[in-house]
């Protein structure tokens, strides 16, 4: 360690850095469990970006033309909660001392709901360098419709701190070629390039020339070595990323893990374990910090650096001030501003919902999708949105404008190109930057390329719209590689997402409904590519019910029915033609339709028992997927008709009836059931 013998300065600057390094050793310490290794070599770069750079207003961190910071690598989350605290945002001394505790302001990675000034939440690496994209993207798109010559009302710079894993993970390479596509010159990312990971040196499985590789992605690059604790080339640095418009930018500093740390400093140990009391203790004293203190700020150090609360709101009301002028000249736009960063829905906006008749030819959900998409954009401005590369093939265009491109920020329509994680991580960056309501598409299937981003929208409850589409093995001769089977199982064991997979054209129209008036948590359109009927609903129920989820589309003949059939999507169809069959023979069978569970789990007792009565339990389900999950609709007395294995390449009637999902399985099954129950009857 270079500096280990260095007579300590007592600077300002300093001892604001080493106060941030010693109050993360401590909550660490304290919590007996996290990260301080990182927070200690990256305090001189984090006091720098707040202290030196930044634009916010720490009483009101939701300040709209505030400055974003994102602190990707979410480990060193201790970094994040010092600094929020000594610049004055609702982070208290307190607070920090319950690091890690249940229900604290300082979970163990930072959280957006729970901590004021945490923009996203992180942890899962390389997640919030995409949401840095997604910000950049959309905070881009805001300028080029709101700001004019002299108001400059939305103008703000992105800032992410980055890891070595982050830059390996693959979802960096996904959105840092985007990035640097698209010319996102507001965006500035501080790489901490410190050889360490968990299993040791990054040597180990990593020699990337970093810098090559972002000039390669368009980048605008500095790497300014071995400065990690010099503020003012740090701060050069940032003025220089800052002179360049058309790019983003990378800054690269050689870091040092636990710096000050007499054995942990650059060690593999450091990274995730607490130094321990004694080697805390010999670390402040090469800060030349008091030994024996715990959680000590210099009152010096809290004066100094609570001075951002003064710089910024001196800063928001300078916007204020602008913004008034700007509503006093352009009170239309403004007013349009206004109703884009509330989101909000204006009368009437679902008022031209494509209207579908069941004399008009079979149409797959997807295609219908299409049509109700853009009859709700036309009164949703704020609504922006694409796919990875499949909008053709998903119906997500929007007719009504060009694609946003690199100098074309104002248009609605993204290409994310074949990158399907990062197309869902910047989505998430985008919502929550503000004024933006993304949709995003894919083959259902690919959704494992995407699962983690769509975690975590779930997670931060956030409405993303996911429109997947070729549902399922009705896709037919593309084969198992590209049908889904297991997907809707496991995605609707993922908490706050709701999953939606509409039965018809009609249905479809209601879903879109059902994820625009949603606002809390993300919800998934499951549509199918093969065509599909349209139901008659002048004979069957109005598909308002999926707005509860499922409802009785065909009533029983009887007053009470012997059999209840349920179904999601095309699968549908099958269980009408069934249950006419089954009347046939006597059986008066109801048909529930169940696109969404979620939505059905939101609705009272009273209505569900409606839907499926507890006392008829004689119930079969049929879906093409996996029947995991389904005993919860079908109870221990019912069955299911699904899939168990993987799908297979024909045409998708043949498959169908292959894996037994046709009328005649239905009814065959629906008559075992009732012998069943009748044979526990007599018995």
């Amino acid at each position: 360690m270079k500096e280990k013998n260095k007579k300590k300065k007592n600077s300002i600057e300093e001892l604001s850095i080493n106060t941030i390094r010693t109050l993360s050793m401590d909550a660490v310490q304290k919590a007996n469990s996290g990260h301080p290794g990182a927070p200690m070599a990256l305090a001189p770069a984090v006091y720098t970006i707040f202290m030196k750079q930044m634009k916010f207003n720490p009483k009101n961190p939701n300040w709209f033309n505030r400055d974003r910071f994102i602190l990707s690598n979410g480990h060193a989350s201790m970094l994040l909660y010092s600094i929020l605290y000594l610049t004055g945002y609702n982070v208290s001394l307190e607070d920090l001392k319950n690091f890690r505790q249940w229900n604290s302001k300082t979970p163990g990675h930072p959280e957006n709901d729970r901590t004021p000034g945490v923009e996203t939440t992180t942890g899962p690496l390389g997640q919030g360098f995409m949401n840095g994209v997604g910000m950049a993207i959309a905070e881009r798109h805001l300028a080029s419709l709101f700001n004019l010559k002299g108001y400059k009302i939305v103008d703000h710079y992105t800032y992410v701190l980055c890891s070595d894993g982050d830059l390996m993970e693959g979802a960096s390479h996904e959105a840092a070629s985007l990035a640097g596509h698209l010319g996102l010159g507001k965006l500035i990312y501080l790489y901490d390039d410190n050889h360490i990971s968990i299993e040791g040196d990054t040597n180990l499985a990593y020699s990337d020339n970093v810098k090559k590789r972002f000039e390669g992605y368009n980048w605008h690059v500095q790497n300014i070595g071995e400065k990690a604790n010099d503020v003012k080339a740090l701060s050069e640095a940032i003025d220089n990323a800052k002179k360049e418009k058309n790019k983003p930018s990378l800054i690269i500093v050689r870091s040092h893990i636990a710096y000050g740390s007499p054995n942990m400093h650059d060690t593999a140990e450091a990274h995730g374990s607490p130094l321990g009391e004694e080697e805390v203790k010999l670390t402040k004293k090469f800060y030349g910090w008091p030994e024996d203190k715990t959680f000590y700020v210099p009152d010096e150090v809290l004066n100094y650096m609570s001075k951002a609360v003064d710089k910024g709101e001196k800063a928001e009301a300078d916007w204020n001030e602008k913004y008034k002028k700007y509503k006093k000249d352009n009170p239309e736009l403004a007013k349009k501003f206004e109703s884009t960063l509330k989101l909000e829905l204006p009368p009437n906006w679902d008022k031209n919902l494509p209207v579908f008749q069941s004399t008009d030819k079979p149409v797959a959900t997807r295609s219908a999708g299409g049509k109700v998409l853009n009859s709700i954009a036309e009164h949703l401005p704020w609504l922006i949105g694409g796919s990875a590369d499949l909008s053709p093939s998903t119906k997500t265009l929007l007719n009504n404008s060009d694609y946003f491109e690199n100098g074309n920020y104002e248009n609605r329509n993204f290409t994310f190109g074949i990158r399907e994680l990062g197309m869902c991580g910047i989505s998430n960056g985008m919502y929550l930057h503000g004024g933006v309501r993304p949709f995003v598409s894919t083959f259902f299937v690919f959704t494992d390329y995407a699962r983690p981003a769509i975690r975590l929208a779930s997670l931060m409850e956030i409405p993303i719209i996911y429109v997947m589409t070729h549902d399922s093995i009705g896709l037919g001769e593309d084969g198992p590689t590209h049908q889904p089977v297991e997907h809707l199982a496991s995605l609707r064991a993922m908490p706050n997402l709701c999953v939606i997979r509409p039965a018809d054209a009609t249905e479809t129209a209601y879903a879109w409904k059902a994820a625009i008036t949603r606002t809390k948590g993300p919800t998934m359109l499951v549509l199918s590519r093969q065509n599909l009927p349209i139901f008659d609903r002048n004979k069957l129920a109005s598909a308002e019910g999926v707005l509860k989820g499922a409802y009785i589309l065909s009533r029983e003949k009887a007053d009470k029915p012997e059999i209840i059939l349920i179904s999601t999507g095309s699968e549908v169809s099958l269980i009408l033609e069934a249950q006419e069959k089954l009347q046939e023979k006597n059986i008066n069978a109801r048909v529930v339709s169940m696109p969404s569970w979620e939505l059905f789990k939101e609705q009272s007792d009273e209505y569900r028992n409606e839907v499926l009565p507890k006392d008829i339990e004689t119930r079969l389900a049929v879906e093409a997927a996996s029947p995991f999950g389904w005993h919860e609709w079908v109870g221990s007395s019912g069955n299911v008709i699904g899939i168990n294995t993987f799908g297979a390449s024909a045409p998708y009637k043949e498959i169908y009836k292959h894996y037994g999902l046709t009328v005649e399985n239905i009814i065959k099954k629906s008559e075992e059931l009732l012998s069943k129950v009748s044979s526990k009857v007599e018995v």
